[in-house]
């Protein structure tokens, strides 16, 4: 499974990568969320990958039809996949845009890859067999031969947080101002889409602060990524791990952190 989910991320990456070069259009969902063709092929390229080796095992995609909770609560097992996370960015062109692909098993990632097209880097793991981080990841016969563990970078000297680009609001704003009363000053850098999971999971950042809305697809390869190395995942309001299929499939604000990071 983590072969192919690799491998698929590839794929679509590269695709998404021919798009990203064009003056390509932009539609507007009826969520108000911008969609490209990008995200449509990398969909397409995903969805019948997974199909044609997993063809009994559930899909669910942000850019897939709408599943209802009644026909989702007897999923055991089920892809969880973005297809284009951080489409704002991708129209933006700031290059932070990634591919997202998880397995989930009794409402929990087992499986989580994530692969940043224009940035050729993959990052993935897998239960219970640590993080892993993959450059030039495109060009590699064996990308899970030449991945490197997580975590890489040393503890921060000064406290690192990590905030959206596009989302970042007044609430997260005063979580900082809070979280500096009790840690002292600190570093906040913006970055798109699922990289922030990967920059906690890295070393590169301690605590990814996230206070307003988010999907399942978003956060689920991350989660893994993240708890594969020692760190957590958890909601702001009761600090229990995030789970998935959901009712809705809108998630609670959650505090990501790292290994090193002490509350």
């Amino acid at each position: 499974m983590l072969n192919l989910a690799i491998k698929l991320a590839i794929s679509a990456g590269n695709a998404v990568m021919k798009i990203y070069k064009t003056d390509f259009d932009v539609d507007i969902k009826e969520d108000k969320s911008p969609l490209t063709t990008a995200d449509k092929y990398s969909h397409n390229i995903i969805t019948k990958g997974l199909l044609a080796n997993y063809p009994t095992i559930p899909i669910l995609s942000e850019e897939g039809k709408n599943i209802p909770f009644e026909e989702r609560e007897r999923w055991k097992t089920f892809w969880l996949i973005d297809p284009l996370d951080g489409t704002k960015e991708f129209i933006n062109r700031n290059g932070e845009f990634t591919i997202n692909i998880s397995f989930i098993k009794d409402s929990r990632p087992v499986l989580g890859v994530i692969y940043a097209p224009n940035l050729d880097l993959l990052y993935f793991a897998e239960k219970g067999k640590g993080a892993y981080k993959v450059t030039s990841a495109s060009t590699s016969q064996n990308p899970i031969s030449d991945a490197s563990k997580l975590p890489q970078s040393n503890q921060n000297e000064t406290l690192t947080v990590l905030a959206s680009r596009s989302h970042l609001t007044d609430a997260t704003k005063q979580f900082i101002t809070n979280l500096e009363k009790v840690k002292g000053k600190s570093k906040l850098i913006s970055v798109g889409s699922s990289l922030k999971f990967c920059y906690v999971a890295e070393g590169l950042a301690d605590i990814y602060p996230r206070l307003s809305p988010t999907m399942e697809w978003d956060t689920a390869a991350g989660q893994m990524i993240i708890e594969e190395t020692g760190g957590f995942v958890l909601t702001e309001a009761d600090k229990t791990h995030l789970f998935y299929n959901k009712p809705s499939l809108i998630n609670p604000s959650f505090l990501a952190y790292n290994a090193s990071f002490k509350d």
